[in-house]
């Protein structure tokens, strides 16, 4: 098995990009190169593919070697700036899989409440903002933020206060502290789904996944060639929302952008009004599954810059 992830609907996911054989396509989640290895199957010499990545142990771990490979260790936010630099103008697919591997949350870096690690959650090692400096110094309203808009809590507030009381007495360091802190103190319904979502909302803070993605999709505006694919997977629906709103209206707001005269701009045609999800046998052979959805979607000709 790999440990970085076992690739959720690969197959639908690059049938999905209808890849062209002399096109340049990006794998923005390398991860455990996965999805890499299937688009270069199907590229030729002249065909490229740029995969990105910020966890080094994924690029370096999962490396492969191919001339027409170029491997960016970088957050996929900085596409744009990434593309120009290796003076790619255009692309004819991106894909991405959002999911965290399984090998980050095997590893002591506190990505899963069912492990007893230190609260770091860093997708990038080298980064400042740390789970530990999230739960000990945000204050009650910045708390209170990211279990609400990371996580959909709607008592996010008693949340917030809940941290803040805990760690009046204990500094919050170990997965362990963060459960403690919860249990007992009142009643939890779906223990399980509801730690996931905690950990989810300081996960998702301390990457700015959530500002990523945005800046990712926006990038593509400017950066697929007409006809160019989009591919998305998402865990949740939060990230979800984003895509779909995204995908329709060409931003992040949920309604359409109009010129003078009045017209709509809608740059993507989406390709599945409905998202793709995994199947039967797949959800069963691959827990991780259950919650994926794919969303698709062309683009419809070259967008300006504004």
């Amino acid at each position: 098995m790999n440990e970085f992830h076992n690739p959720v609907m690969l197959s639908e996911s690059i049938s999905a990009l209808k890849i062209k054989k002399e096109g340049v396509y990006v794998d923005a989640t390398f991860g455990g190169g996965g999805h890499s290895k299937e688009i270069l199957k199907k590229i030729n010499n002249q065909g490229r593919l740029i995969v990105f990545d910020q966890d080094s142990d994924a690029i370096f771990k999962n490396k492969i070697i191919d001339d027409r490979l170029i491997i960016m260790n970088k957050n996929f936010r900085y596409l744009k700036n990434c593309l120009t630099s290796i003076g790619i103008e255009k692309i004819d697919g991106v894909i991405v899989d959002l999911g965290v591997s399984s090998y980050q949350i095997n590893t002591n870096r506190g990505f899963s409440f069912n492990s007893k690690s230190e609260l770091d959650m860093r997708m990038n090692k080298s980064a400042s903002l740390s789970a530990i400096e999230v739960l000990n110094k945000y204050n009650k309203e910045n708390l209170s933020r990211i279990l609400k808009d990371h996580a959909d809590f709607s008592n996010s507030h008693k949340l917030a206060e809940k941290i803040i009381s805990y760690r009046k007495k204990n500094y919050i360091k170990f997965s362990e502290d963060l459960l403690n802190l919860f249990s007992g103190s009142f009643y939890v319904p779906k223990k399980n789904q509801f730690f996931a979502r905690i950990f989810q909302a300081i996960r998702i803070e301390v990457n700015d996944e959530l500002n990523a993605l945005k800046d990712l999709l926006g990038a593509t505006l400017n950066a697929l060639s007409p006809g160019g694919r989009l591919v998305v997977i998402s865990y949740h629906s939060i990230e979800d929302r984003i895509v779909k709103t995204f995908m329709k209206f060409g931003h992040f707001e949920a309604f359409p952008k109009k010129d003078f005269f009045g017209n709509q701009s809608r740059p993507f045609t989406i390709v599945n009004k409905k998202p793709i999800l995994p199947s039967s046998k797949e959800m069963i052979s691959n827990n991780r599954s259950r919650s994926a959805k794919m969303r698709v979607a062309e683009i419809n000709s070259i967008i300006e810059k504004e």
